[in-house]
C-alpha cells in the first residue's frame, strides 16, 4: 500500500511538474488571467517554475490577491549562486532587485554563467533589459556602452530616469574619438538624469576633471580646457544647427568632410561616427571637442531639433577609489568652490603622503570658509598617521560623518608636527560628528589619547565603529570604552572588531548599562581569551544585554565562543528585542549546535529572530548539525553555509 500511494505521488508531482512548465513556455498564449484563477497553494507553487520576466510582469496582480513574489525570486536566487550561498532578503522587492541588478550586468555586458545559458532565450531579449534597467541604481560606464547610442537606445532613456550613482572602470582617452560615445552617455546620466553620485575606479585626472567641470564645481583644467574650446565646436555647432531633418544632416555633415579632409566634422548619425580616415584611426588621436553640451547636439541633431542649451547636473557624491597625487591636484583644485558636494570618499592602494594630506585640508579649509559648502560625509584611506585626522577636522569641524584607516609609517616629516597641536587648533570645542569609524593598525599612546579626545567632544555620536586598534604591550582598551560611556551617550550602534577587550568586561558592561545601544558587534575581540571563568563571565554580559531593551542586533563573530555558545540562548528568556544574531566563525561543532537548540526552544522565543551561523564546522557530524537546524528553524531565519573541516585553512579562520 506504502509504494502504490508513493508511486501515486511521484506520479501526481511529475504531472504538476509538465504543468507548469507548460505553463512557463505558454503563458503569453495562456494569459495572465488563466494563472491569476489558479487556486492559491497552486499559484504559490507555480511561482518557482516562471520566468525572470514573467514574474516581475504577475507580480502586481498577484500583490492584489495577496500573494507575495518572494519564494519565486529566492527561487532564482538559489539557481543563480548555489544552495551554500547565504540569501538575506525578506521581502520580494530585495529580492527583486538583486535578481535584475545580477541578471542585467550578466546580459547587458556579455558575460554569461550556467543560469544564464540555460535560460539565455528568456533573457537576452529587449524586453528583460527594459524590465531589468527599472531596477537598476548604479550604472557601470564600460563596454558596450556604444549600443545606448543605437540597437538599445531606449535603455538610456529608462537608465537616464532611475540611475543615481555612476561608475567609471576603465580610462577614457579623450584624444580618441570613439569616447564620444562613453561621454554622451555619461552626459545624459550626469546632466539629464537623476545621477548625482560618481565612482571614478581609475587614476584618469583628466576625466575627473570633465566629471567636475561644471558639476558644481567652477575649476576648469587647462588641458581640458583647450579640448572643450577646439575649434571643432564651431563646425560641429553649425552642422547640427544647419540640418532640418536626418537627410540633409548627413548631406551637409558629408559635404564639410569632403571640403576639409584634414578637419573633419563628426556626423550626427551613429553610423557615420565611424567615418574617421584611416589615418587617424590607427593613430587613435582625433581632433574634436569634448564639449557635453556639443556631444549631445552631435548625437540628437537628427532626431529632431534642439530644445535649447543642455542643463548641467550638480554631484554632491564623489568616491574616488584610486587616488593618486594626480587626481588629487585635480580634485583640490576643485574643492574650494564644489559647493554641491555632500559626501566626499577617497581611497589610495598606498599610502598618502602628507603633503597631499595637507593639500587636500588646505582645499578643504577654503571650501567650508566660504560658508557655501554642503560636505557633511569624509572617507579616506590610507593616512600615515593618526595626527593628520586633526588637520582634516580643522579644515572642516562641521563633519557629520567621519571614516578613516590609517598605517602608521615612521617617516621623518612625522616629528614636525606637533601632535596634539598646539592652542592654535581650529577644531571646536564640539564636535558636530554622528557616525565616525577608525580602522587603525597600530596605535601610540598619545593616539589613543587624540581618539579619546575626539570622542569627548562629539556628545552626538550615535555610531562607532572602531577596527585593529593594536595597543602596546601592557595597554588596555579600557581608557576608549570608559571614555565612550562616560561621554557618548547618544550611541546606538557600535562595532569593535579586531581588537584585544578580554581585559575589559567591567567597561562593556558600563557602556550597556549607560548608552541605548541598539546594535551591539564585538569581532574577533578575543572575548573569552583571559576569562577565568569563561561560563559565568558570558552570563554576566548576556543579563546586561538583555537589560537593553533598545538592543535588536548582536555580533560575537570570531570569538570562539564553542560550547559557551549554549549560554547565549539566555537572550531569548522572556521579552527578548534581539532580531538578530551573528555568532559565525566561532568553531561551534554540531553537539554545541543541537545543545543552543535545545535551550532556545526551552525559552521559545517571541519573535523569530535572524541566526548567522556561517563559518562553523557543521560537516563533523552532519545528521547532529542538520537535527539542530531543523530544532532552530522555528524560531529562526538560519544564515547557513557550506563548510570543509578538512580544509586546514578554514579552521585556521575559525579558530583566529
Amino acid at each position: 500500500m506504502r509504494d502504490a500511494a508513493g508511486k501515486a505521488d511521484q506520479i501526481n508531482s511529475t504531472l504538476k511538474e509538465i504543468c507548469f512548465q507548460a505553463v512557463r513556455e505558454h503563458l503569453a498564449a495562456l494569459g495572465m488571467e488563466a494563472v491569476l484563477d489558479l487556486p492559491m497553494p497552486l499559484i504559490k507553487d507555480l511561482l518557482t517554475h516562471l520566468t525572470v520576466c514573467q514574474l516581475d510582469e504577475l507580480q502586481p496582480a498577484l500583490n492584489q490577491r495577496g500573494i507575495s513574489t518572494l519564494s519565486g525570486w529566492i527561487g532564482v536566487l538559489r539557481d543563480m549562486c548555489g544552495l551554500n550561498h547565504v540569501i538575506d532578503f525578506h521581502t520580494e522587492e530585495e529580492a527583486k532587485h538583486e535578481v535584475m541588478r545580477m541578471l542585467f550586468t550578466l546580459v547587458f555586458y556579455g558575460f554569461t554563467n550556467r543560469f544564464v545559458q540555460k535560460n539565455i532565450t528568456n533573457l537576452n531579449t529587449p524586453s528583460f533589459l527594459l524590465a531589468a534597467v527599472k531596477c537598476i541604481k548604479h550604472f557601470l560606464l564600460t563596454t558596450p556602452v556604444e549600443s545606448l547610442t543605437a540597437e538599445r537606445r531606449p535603455l538610456l532613456n529608462l537608465l537616464e530616469k532611475g540611475i543615481r550613482s555612476v561608475g567609471v572602470s576603465q580610462c577614457i582617452d579623450l584624444s580618441k574619438r570613439k569616447t564620444q560615445t562613453a561621454l554622451y552617455v555619461l552626459h545624459r546620466l550626469l546632466d539629464h538624469g537623476v545621477a548625482k553620485k560618481i565612482v571614478v575606479d581609475v587614476q584618469c585626472p583628466i576625466v575627473l576633471a570633465w566629471i567636475l567641470h561644471g558639476r558644481g564645481s567652477q575649476y576648469v583644467n587647462l588641458e581640458l580646457k583647450n579640448l572643450m574650446h577646439s575649434k571643432k565646436a564651431s563646425c560641429i555647432l553649425q552642422a547640427t544647427s544647419a540640418s532640418a531633418d536626418r537627410a540633409s544632416c548627413s548631406s551637409d555633415l558629408n559635404t564639410r568632410a569632403s571640403e576639409d579632409q584634414d578637419d573633419q566634422v563628426t556626423p550626427c548619425k551613429r553610423s557615420k561616427l565611424d567615418s574617421v580616415s584611416m589615418e587617424e584611426q590607427e593613430s587613435g588621436k582625433a581632433n574634436f571637442n569634448v564639449d557635453p553640451q556639443v556631444l549631445c547636439q552631435i548625437f540628437t541633431a537628427c532626431e529632431g531639433p534642439s530644445a535649447g542649451a543642455c542643463p548641467w547636473g550638480q554631484i554632491d557624491c564623489l568616491e574616488i577609489r584610486q587616488c593618486g597625487s594626480d587626481s588629487l591636484k585635480v580634485l583640490n583644485s576643485a574643492l574650494p568652490t564644489f559647493f554641491c558636494l555632500r559626501s566626499l570618499t577617497l581611497q589610495s592602494f598606498s599610502t598618502f603622503r602628507d603633503t597631499d594630506v595637507l593639500s587636500l585640508a588646505k582645499a578643504l579649509k577654503q571650501l567650508t570658509e566660504s560658508s557655501r559648502s554642503s560636505l557633511t560625509d569624509l572617507s579616506i584611506s590610507v593616512l600615515p598617521y593618526t595626527g593628520l585626522v586633526e588637520f582634516l577636522l580643522d579644515a572642516n569641524p562641521n563633519l557629520i560623518f567621519l571614516h578613516v584607516e590609517i598605517q602608521t609609517v615612521m617617516r621623518g616629516s612625522r616629528f614636525l608636527l606637533q601632535y596634539p597641536r598646539a592652542e592654535d587648533s581650529d577644531m571646536p570645542a564640539e564636535l558636530p560628528l554622528e557616525k565616525l569609524s577608525l580602522k587603525v593598525a597600530e596605535l601610540h599612546q598619545r593616539d589613543l589619547h587624540f581618539i579619546a579626545y575626539v570622542l569627548k567632544h562629539s556628545p552626538q555620536l550615535t555610531s562607532l565603529h572602531v577596527a585593529g586598534m593594536r595597543l602596546p604591550t601592557g595597554s588596555s582598551q579600557s581608557q576608549l570604552l570608559t571614555t565612550l560611556s562616560e561621554s557618548n551617550h547618544l550611541l546606538k550602534s557600535l562595532t569593535l572588531e579586531d581588537m584585544k577587550l578580554s581585559d575589559c568586561l567591567p567597561e562593556i558592561l558600563k557602556i550597556l548599562t549607560d548608552c541605548k545601544l541598539e546594535e551591539l558587534q564585538l569581532n574577533d575581540c578575543r572575548l573569552l581569551e583571559k576569562w577565568s571563568d569563561k561560563e559565568e563571565n558570558l552570563h554576566q554580559l548576556v543579563s546586561a544585554l538583555k537589560k537593553v531593551p533598545s538592543l535588536h542586533t548582536l555580533s560575537l563573530a570570531q570569538n570562539r565562543l564553542a560550547k559557551n555558545v549554549c549560554v547565549l540562548a539566555e537572550l531569548f528568556s522572556g521579552s527578548s528585542s534581539v532580531k538578530r544574531l551573528n555568532i559565525s566563525s566561532n568553531f561551534i561543532q554540531p553537539a554545541e549546535l543541537l545543545e543552543f537548540a535545545k535551550r532556545v526552544r526551552t525559552h521559545h522565543p517571541p519573535q523569530r529572530f535572524d541566526l548567522d551561523l556561517r563559518k562553523n564546522p557543521g560537516d563533523r557530524d552532519p545528521d547532529t548539525w542538520n537535527t539542530a537546524l531543523q530544532r532552530l528553524r522555528p524560531f529562526c531565519v538560519l544564515l547557513v553555509e557550506g563548510w570543509n573541516s578538512s580544509d586546514t585553512m578554514a579552521d585556521y579562520i575559525s579558530n583566529m
